[in-house]
């Protein structure tokens, strides 16, 4: 008699992946949104797309939302609300473009180096996200989890910090190209559905910025200052001064120095050795302010914005720009990286030759020198020891001296490119 092995039962069918639950995850938009209503345009611009390559929630830089279902299956709906507040949070600021810049000034390549910038923006944003009404998930990345201090920029975090032992339980983090510049394979690129124009993208910063600066007691202070800046495009004088500041800092020996962290391209004609690359580190900037009384309020406001400014230019180095406030006398030497607001004291007369002598005897001494000012003033009589730049606010008429109708200010020197505040370019 012959006999059958008795049959293996079947292995049960694997569970159906969940289906995204859209109306849980859009009434967690719809949390958000209350809680943050000055970031309401913003988040109702995001698109949703489902997508199972993501581990969370992620954005690319034309304000698509990639979803995982799983996830928003396994995350409680309060915790969502923050998710989209945080991914926004990353448009917003512009981390991709940021990512782009950062990565090409310093030379920052590959996935590890993406990761950092996530982790950097991450710290940038989420310190003024959670809490009155948004709920703060365990894992959350703060200033904090890695022994930095809060409030400072994407820029300032990835010279603070590398991948290692704090870092080990981070590498799930994955917010999209939206957060570091770096496409990836589920992205549906500019030409795909629902994504938002250039256009489109600055329309939506402009209303949330306008809606903080509308009632800047809802925001904290990070929104703040970011709403400050995107609310004043860029200006084409603008553009002038980063152009006159870069060609100041070009010469020869302004700040050569060699890396490893990117090897030289003749590294391979030689074999078996690794050879650094030149790289220009960046200049360091002081930054001399007129603040006599024949500059208005407006024009001080005018200057802080090109201090802004400034620093972008350096890479944003801010330990890099010093600030001076000069009217007959020059005030201390205030360095960005020591305080968050910058001393303008004056009000009297006129005589930034003090405050070229300020910035000068600084130490370290700056490799270029930019004054900002209405062009009343003496100047020096030898070019300075550096390059400088002159940023001149406009007048009407040459008469600016009510004790003598006749005075005309000396332009300023040969030796100092002279940039025109609120000139069109092409103007000197």
């Amino acid at each position: 008699m012959t006999t059958h092995p008795p049959e293996t039962p079947a292995a049960p069918a694997p569970a159906p992946a969940p289906a995204l639950d859209l109306d849980k995850l859009l009434t967690a938009r719809l949390q958000a949104a209350r809680a943050r209503p000055y970031l309401a345009t913003a988040l109702f611009a995001l698109h949703p797309v489902e997508s199972r390559r993501v581990p969370t929630m992620a954005v690319d830089r034309h304000w698509r939302c990639y979803v995982s279902p799983a996830f928003v299956a396994a995350t409680p709906e309060e915790e969502l609300a923050g998710v989209w507040v945080h991914e926004v949070s990353h448009l917003l600021r512009d981390h991709h473009g940021r990512g782009d810049r950062v990565a090409r000034e310093r030379g920052l390549h590959g996935a590890g180096e993406r990761l950092r910038m996530n982790i950097a923006a991450d710290c940038e944003i989420n310190d003024d996200i959670y809490g009155d009404g948004l709920a703060r998930p365990g894992d959350v990345v703060l200033p904090s989890t890695l022994g930095l201090t809060a409030g400072e920029l994407m820029e300032d975090y990835l010279r603070q910090f590398t991948l290692g032992p704090y870092t080990r339980g981070m590498v799930w983090l994955d917010c999209g190209s939206g957060a570091d510049g770096l496409e990836r394979d589920w992205d549906l690129g500019p030409d795909g559905a629902h994504g938002l124009s250039e256009q489109e993208r600055d329309a939506v910063r402009f209303r949330v910025a306008q809606g903080i600066r509308a009632r800047p007691g809802d925001a904290p202070q990070g929104w703040r200052r970011w709403a400050e800046e995107a609310f004043h495009p860029p200006q084409p004088w603008r553009e002038l001064l980063g152009a006159a500041l870069r060609t100041a800092v070009s010469g020869s020996g302004a700040g050569d120095d060699y890396t490893y962290g990117r090897p030289a391209r003749r590294s391979a004609g030689v074999p078996g050795a690794v050879l650094p690359s030149l790289r220009r580190t960046p200049p360091r900037v002081s930054v001399v302010i007129d603040t006599s009384g024949s500059v208005s309020d407006a024009e001080l406001g005018s200057a802080l914005l090109e201090v802004t400014a400034i620093s972008r230019a350096v890479g944003g180095r801010r330990d890099m720009v010093s600030v001076v406030s000069c009217d007959a006398a020059a005030g201390r030497v205030h360095r960005l990286c020591r305080g968050e607001g910058i001393p303008l004291t004056g009000g009297g007369g006129t005589d930034l030759r003090s405050g070229f002598a300020k910035a000068l005897g600084s130490r370290p001494r700056p490799d270029v020198v930019v004054v900002l000012t209405d062009g009343q003033t003496p100047w020096p009589d030898s070019r300075p020891s550096c390059r400088t730049v002159v940023g001149l606010f406009p007048r009407v008429g040459a008469s600016w001296d009510e004790d003598d109708p006749d005075y005309v200010p000396d332009t300023p020197p040969d030796w100092a490119r002279v940039v025109t505040i609120g000139a069109e370019p092409g103007a000197r």
